[in-house]
């Protein structure tokens, strides 16, 4: 039997050309890779605010534990799982936290634009650098869905299958909207300084940036069922204290400016941008696609998804029933999770 291994680190990538022209000198990304050793690689990518730590430890829970694991839908006995922080993030990898070799100072909103192919072509030196030469399988909602899609147009001789989960071919402008609102929090706040904040804790914006967007992650059925208009305290109810919580919380863990450039990067996605329409990119789309949509989904509607599934030859859709909407790729995998299991099995 192959040895199981778990290990964290980070990997140098040296020079990156960006899509938009610019470079990035002495690169690095964070990994997490756990599994079995000598099994086939599965890439999961993750989402706006999630880490490289997909799977974690006992101590500390990755934030798809429940869905890969030993034995779980996917088996960590059977397949080494890779998750790579993205470039532009800030738990280990280059983003606008780094420091800037050429001005040995933080980059800030000096760091150059970023889109979703950036990451992707980031990633998939990565993997060069750890001797992974193919792919079984790219796994990823939201953002991380967003990556997975443009490694199958990207790099299709790599990847042998695609599972897109609550994620679309493009951006809508109703997903740029409260993107809006997210960043318009975050630099009309006279603590963010242009960028150059003293703590990122002190930029209050990030935190009416995360409370907007609860928001639209889950449903107002969920909320109507969860909170019920009960009380906090005798000036707050349950349902303020609860985004003020969260809000805190992305606060304490997660940088700024990289929420900005990783939001931008989202608004940029659009799979038929140099490739003409949704049929001419669906046409080149190689891997085989597996494709999952929440009812409720404000952001990420499922007909979207569905349509596109449709204009790819070697696909599957499965629309979740759920409350928690968007983010029904993050829990509930007993309702959707053997859809993985399944296609993985193929």
């Amino acid at each position: 039997m192959s040895q199981a291994i778990y290990q964290t680190g980070s990997v140098r990538l040296g020079d990156l050309q960006l899509e938009s022209g610019s470079h990035l000198s002495s690169v690095e990304l964070a990994y997490e890779m756990a599994g079995k050793a000598s099994g086939p690689v599965i890439l999961v990518c993750h989402a706006l605010t999630g880490s490289h730590l997909s799977i974690g430890t006992e101590d500390r829970p990755g934030w798809w534990r429940g869905l890969i694991g030993p034995s779980a839908y996917i088996d960590t006995n059977e397949f080494l799982i890779v998750t790579f922080n993205v470039l532009g993030g800030c738990d280990g990898s280059t983003g606008p936290s780094s420091i800037n070799p050429v001005t040995g100072a933080p980059y800030r909103m000096t760091f150059p634009e970023l889109t979703v192919r950036d990451m992707v072509n980031a990633q998939f030196k990565g993997l060069e650098k750890l001797g992974i030469s193919s792919l079984e399988a790219v796994i990823g909602g939201s953002l991380g869905g967003m990556q997975a899609l443009e490694w199958g147009l990207l790099y299709p001789s790599f990847v042998k299958k695609v599972f897109l989960l609550a994620g679309t071919p493009y951006f809508s402008d109703y997903g740029i909207a409260f993107n809006a609102i997210g960043k318009t929090a975050i630099i009309s706040d006279p603590g963010w300084r242009g960028g150059h904040y003293e703590e990122p804790a002190a930029v209050n914006g990030l935190k009416v940036a995360r409370m907007a967007g609860m928001v639209t992650y889950r449903s107002g059925e969920l909320f109507e069922k969860r909170f019920q208009r009960t009380k906090a305290s005798d000036s707050l109810y349950q349902v303020e204290s609860y985004l003020l919580y969260q809000g805190e919380k992305l606060a304490g863990r997660f940088d700024p400016n990289s929420y900005l450039y990783l939001m931008a990067a989202m608004n940029s996605h659009d799979i038929r941008k140099g490739r003409g329409g949704w049929r001419e990119a669906a046409a080149q789309f190689r891997p085989e696609l597996t494709a999952i949509g929440y009812t409720h989904d404000l952001i990420y509607p499922p007909e979207v998804i569905r349509e596109f599934c449709g204009l790819v030859s070697l696909s599957a859709f499965y629309e979740i029933q759920t409350l928690f909407g968007h983010d029904g790729f993050l829990t509930e995998f007993e309702k959707w999770g053997h859809y993985i299991s399944g296609h993985l099995e193929k």
